[in-house]
C-alpha cells in the first residue's frame, strides 16, 4: 500500500487541479473526454505499465537499469536526472508560494480579500463589494493585486533583464519545503512512504469538501456547463489530440524515472498490472473531478462579475491557483477556513511529486555509484537539496516568476517527451518485445497480451513523435501577464532543454567510441565486461531475490508493500 500510495501521490500534482480543467474547456468541453480518453489507453497506461514492470524486474534506478535493456542508451539516464533538477528548481517554488498563502490565511480576515492594503493600487477593483461596481479591462482584483505584488512583486523588477533582489519571505519558505523533504527521503522508502498516507489522501479529503462548498454557490451551474458542454468540431483540430496526449502523458509520469525508482523496491511477484491499471484510473477521475471543483467556482464568479464564465477562465497555469480560486474563496462564508485546506491540499499535492521527483534521482545515482554512495545515503541526500536550493533561488527574486514560466515550459517539455520515446524504442525496439513481456510473465505468472505489445511497439512511440513534432513545429510566444519574453530568453530556454537530452547521443558516441566490439555487441553489452556482468548476461535478477547494491539495500524489499 505505501508503494501505491507513493506512485498515486507522483502522478496525481497541482496539474491535475489547474491544467487538466483548463485544458478541457479550452478543447471543447466534454468532447475533449474523447481524445483524452483514448490518449490514455493507447499511450499514456502502456507506458505507465511498462515502466513499472522494468523498475520491478530489474530492481534498479534509471542510470544502472540501461546496462541490463541496452547499454548504449544509458545516456538516457543521465537526462531523466538533469530533468529532475529543473523540475525542482521551479516546482518547489511553487510549493513555496502555496506555503506563503497557507500562512497569510491565518490571519483573521484574508489579505486578498480588500482593495485596502498598501500594496494595492489604483486599478483594484472589488466587484464583491456592491453592486455599482463597474469591471473594465484595466481593472485588477485584490487576488490578482495580491499575487502580483505582495507574493512575487512583479512591480520591483523589470523582467529577465532586471530581475531585483530575492524575496526574503519566500526563501523562508523555500527553505522549510526543502527541510520537509529531506527528513522525508533521508532514510529511503521507509520514511516516505509513511508521509505519503498524509500528503496522497488529504488532497482528496479536501476536494470533495471544495466540491460540495462550491456546488452550493449561486452561479455554480454555470461554470459545470461550460466545463462540460460539447464542442464537437473542435475534434477536428490536430491542436486538441496534441493537447490530450500531452497532458496524460506529463500527468501519468513516464519518462521521469519515478515509476523505476519506486517500483524497484517492490517485492519481485507485486501485480504491478493492477498497480498500473488502478493508478492511471484514480489519476484521471482525479483530473476530472478537480474539474468540478474549479469550474463551481469560476461559475459563481462569473454570476457575481455579471459576466461570462469564459471572461473569468482566461487566466491558465498557476494564476488559477493563485487568483481566480482565492478570489471566490475569499467572498465565501468561512473563507479562512477553505483557504487554510485549499492551500493545505495545495502544499501536500506538490510534496508528493516532488518526493517522486527527487527520489527517482536519489536511487538512479546511487545504484549508480554503489562503491562511493552505499551507507552514505543521508550526506547525499542533504547536497542534492542543497543543490535544488541554491538552483531555485533565481525563482525567488523579484522577477523570479518569469524563470519559473521558462523552466516550466523548456525544462521538462520536449525533452521529456523525446527521452520517453527513446526509452520506449530502446526497450521495444533493441531489448525486444518477446524478452520484455517474458521478463514480465516471471514476475505476474502471465504474458502481457496483443494489445500492451502493439502499444508497446507502434502506438505509443507514433504518438510520442506526433507530440514532439508537433510541439516544436508550433511554438506560440511566451508571455506571462503582460510581459512578453524576448528572443533571447526563447533561446535560453531552448538550451535548456537540450542540455538534458544531449545526454543520450553523446554517450552513445562515448560507448562506440570506447568500448571494444562490433556495434551489435556494444549494443548489448557484450563488449563491456561491467555492463555485462551487471546485467547478468541479459536474463535479469533471480526471482525472487532483491538487488544487492545501491538504493535497493537501504531498506529491506522484503517488507515494503
Amino acid at each position: 500500500m505505501d508503494f501505491l500510495l507513493s506512485v498515486i501521490g507522483f502522478a496525481v500534482d497541482l496539474g491535475n487541479v489547474w491544467r487538466f480543467p483548463y485544458i478541457c474547456y479550452q478543447n471543447g468541453g466534454g468532447a475533449f473526454l474523447i481524445p483524452y480518453t483514448l490518449m490514455a489507453v493507447f499511450g499514456g497506461v502502456p507506458l505507465f505499465y511498462m515502466e513499472l514492470a522494468l523498475g520491478q524486474f530489474h530492481r534498479t534506478g534509471a542510470i544502472p537499469i540501461w546496462k541490463r535493456i541496452c547499454p548504449i542508451f544509458k545516456g538516457i539516464g543521465f537526462a531523466i536526472c538533469i530533468i529532475g533538477l529543473y523540475v525542482s528548481f521551479y516546482y518547489n517554488t511553487i510549493i513555496a508560494w502555496a506555503l506563503y498563502y497557507f500562512y497569510s490565511s491565518l490571519s483573521g480576515s484574508l489579505p486578498w480579500a480588500s482593495c485596502d492594503n498598501p500594496w494595492n493600487t489604483p486599478h483594484c477593483t472589488n466587484y464583491f463589494g456592491g453592486s455599482n461596481v463597474t469591471w473594465t479591462n484595466f481593472s485588477r482584483s485584490p487576488a490578482e493585486e495580491f499575487y502580483t505584488r505582495k507574493v512575487l512583486e512583479l512591480q520591483k523588477s523589470g523582467g529577465l533583464y532586471n530581475m531585483g533582489g530575492i524575496h526574503w519571505e519566500l526563501l523562508l519558505c523555500l527553505f522549510l519545503i526543502f527541510t520537509i523533504v529531506y527528513f522525508s527521503l533521508w532514510k529511503g522508502v521507509k520514511t516516505s512512504g509513511k508521509v505519503v498516507w498524509v500528503t496522497a489522501t488529504l488532497p482528496y479529503v479536501v476536494l470533495l469538501i471544495l466540491l460540495v462548498r462550491g456546488a452550493t454557490l449561486p452561479g455554480a451551474w454555470r461554470g459545470v456547463v461550460f466545463y462540460l458542454r460539447p464542442d464537437w468540431g473542435k475534434l477536428l483540430s490536430t491542436a486538441v489530440w496534441v493537447d490530450a496526449a500531452a497532458q496524460i502523458f506529463f500527468s501519468l509520469g513516464p519518462g521521469f524515472g519515478v515509476l523505476l525508482a519506486l517500483a524497484s523496491y517492490n517485492h519481485f511477484h507485486n501485480n504491478c498490472y493492477r498497480d498500473a491499471l488502478v493508478t492511471s484510473t484514480v489519476n484521471c477521475l482525479t483530473s476530472f473531478l478537480s474539474g468540478f471543483v474549479i469550474f463551481t467556482v469560476l461559475g459563481y464568479m462569473a454570476e457575481m462579475r455579471d459576466v461570462e464564465v469564459e471572461d473569468v477562465a482566461r487566466d491558465k497555469g498557476p494564476s488559477l491557483l493563485f487568483i481566480t480560486y482565492p478570489e471566490a474563496i475569499a467572498n465565501m462564508v468561512g473563507s479562512t477556513f477553505f483557504a487554510i485546506i485549499f492551500f493545505l491540499m495545495m502544499i501536500t499535492l506538490g510534496l508528493d511529486s516532488t518526493f517522486g521527483g527527487l527520489e527517482a534521482v536519489i536511487t538512479a545515482v546511487m545504484d549508480e555509484y554503489p562503491q562511493v554512495l552505499a551507507g552514505r545515503r543521508e550526506l547525499f541526500v542533504l547536497g542534492l537539496i542543497t543543490v535544488c536550493f541554491l538552483g531555485s533561488l533565481s525563482t525567488l527574486t523579484y522577477g523570479g516568476a518569469y524563470v519559473v514560466k521558462l523552466l516550466e515550459e523548456f525544462g521538462a517539455g520536449c525533452s521529456i517527451l523525446a527521452v520517453v520515446l527513446l526509452e520506449t524504442i530502446a526497450v521495444s525496439w533493441f531489448y525486444g518485445i518477446q524478452r520484455f513481456s517474458h521478463d514480465v510473465k516471471a514476475m505476474l505468472g502471465f504474458t502481457p497480451g496483443l494489445f500492451w505489445k502493439v502499444c508497446w511497439v507502434a502506438i505509443s512511440p507514433a504518438l510520442l513523435a506526433f507530440i514532439v513534432v508537433s510541439s516544436l513545429l508550433d511554438q506560440p510566444p511566451l508571455a506571462l501577464f503582460d510581459y512578453q519574453y524576448p528572443e533571447w530568453s526563447i533561446s535560453v530556454g531552448y538550451l535548456i532543454g537540450a542540455s538534458s537530452f544531449i545526454c543520450i547521443p553523446f554517450y552513445m558516441v562515448y560507448k562506440l567510441v570506447w568500448t571494444p566490439g562490433s556495434l551489435k555487441q556494444v549494443r548489448s553489452g557484450v563488449g563491456d565486461p561491467t555492463a555485462s556482468a551487471q546485467a547478468g548476461g541479459g536474463q535479469g535478477p533471480l526471482l525472487g531475490l532483491a538487488q544487492d547494491q545501491g538504493a535497493g539495500q537501504m531498506v529491506d524489499v522484503s517488507s515494503v508493500s
